[in-house]
């Protein structure tokens, strides 16, 4: 008889299979376009109403103009004129004047400014500057005094009898022919701080193991200045020129300042004054909204070139 032995004994059970955690659910696509449309939409709401609405209305109110009706006992009615307009701007002679005084002003305070804001600033960022704070807060100072504050102190400055300045050989200050320097004067005094500012802070992000290698190649303070910080700082400065190209054609308050005090600035002295004098003297709404379009399109136009050479100079 044969007997069959069964093994009580229970067969090893297989580990159990690892488990990969539960993937997150991918996030909607919609979700996250809310989200970045929430986050834009503080800046577009001030975008519209500072910028794009006043841009948008002066371009309306630029192709009308007050015309007299009937035998002009009616007073004025608002016509449509179109482009007229903007014709009668750029046909004006007070309107190119005030063109050539921008282009002169542009030409002699820009160079002059950056040149001395970058010289500051070098000489701030050298090794070898005491006081550095103190020299950093009174060049600054002059951009802390409000413009039309600086405008009257440089006025009586520029006075005759009364300011030191007037008497100066060889050009009157407020005279046809010093007029134009004074103004760059000032401006440049109060500005030039501001730049330094910015330049010295640029100069500060420069890699000290690159001032090293120079230092170690017999590279001088000069050498190194010209040929490595200015152009590891070059985005820096044409960021600065840009804003300096288009405060410039906004210039507006020394000017309207001199005005009290000589009649050679007149009150179409700048394109600002002659949009200025065509909007609050004149009443003319139609040709200083023309004026401020025409404006506005230099300064973006001039923006775009100074950014382009940028990118040029950066390739």
């Amino acid at each position: 008889m044969t007997t069959t032995v069964t093994s009580s004994q229970p067969a090893h059970p297989a580990p159990p299979a690892r488990t990969q955690p539960p993937a997150p659910p991918a996030r909607p696509a919609r979700r996250r376009r809310s989200t970045g449309a929430g986050l834009a939409a503080p800046f577009a709401v001030l975008l519209l109403c500072t910028v794009l609405v006043p841009v948008g209305y002066a371009a309306w109110l630029s192709l009308f103009t007050d015309r007299l009706s009937g035998l002009g006992l009616g007073g004025y009615r608002q016509v449509f004129a179109g482009l007229a307009t903007y014709a009668t701007v750029l046909t004006d002679p007070a309107a190119h004047a005030s063109a050539a005084h921008v282009a002169g002003y542009a030409l002699i305070h820009i160079p002059v400014m950056f040149a001395v804001a970058l010289l500051i600033a070098l000489l701030l960022n050298s090794a070898t500057v005491r006081l550095r704070q103190v020299w950093t807060l009174a060049v600054f100072l002059p951009y802390a005094v409000p413009g039309v504050i600086a405008g009257l102190i440089w006025a009586y400055l520029y006075s005759p009898g009364i300011g030191p300045l007037s008497a100066t050989p060889p050009v009157d200050p407020l005279s046809d022919t010093g007029v134009l320097p004074s103004i760059v004067n000032m401006a440049t005094w109060q500005w030039t701080g501001y730049n330094v500012i910015i330049f010295y802070t640029a100069l500060q992000t420069v890699p000290r193991e690159v001032l090293e290698a120079a230092r170690a190649d017999g590279a001088g303070p000069l050498r190194t200045a010209l040929s490595i910080k200015v152009p590891m700082i070059r985005p820096t400065l044409f960021v600065a020129l840009v804003f300096t190209t288009i405060g410039s054609l906004q210039l507006f308050t020394e000017p309207m300042v001199l005005r009290t005090f000589t009649s050679t600035v007149t009150s179409t002295w700048t394109p600002s004054l002659y949009i200025y004098e065509a909007a609050f003297i004149s009443n003319d709404y139609g040709r200083a909204a023309a004026a401020s379009i025409l404006l506005a399109i230099a300064s973006a136009l001039l923006s775009a070139l100074v950014m382009r050479l940028s990118a040029r100079k950066s390739r």
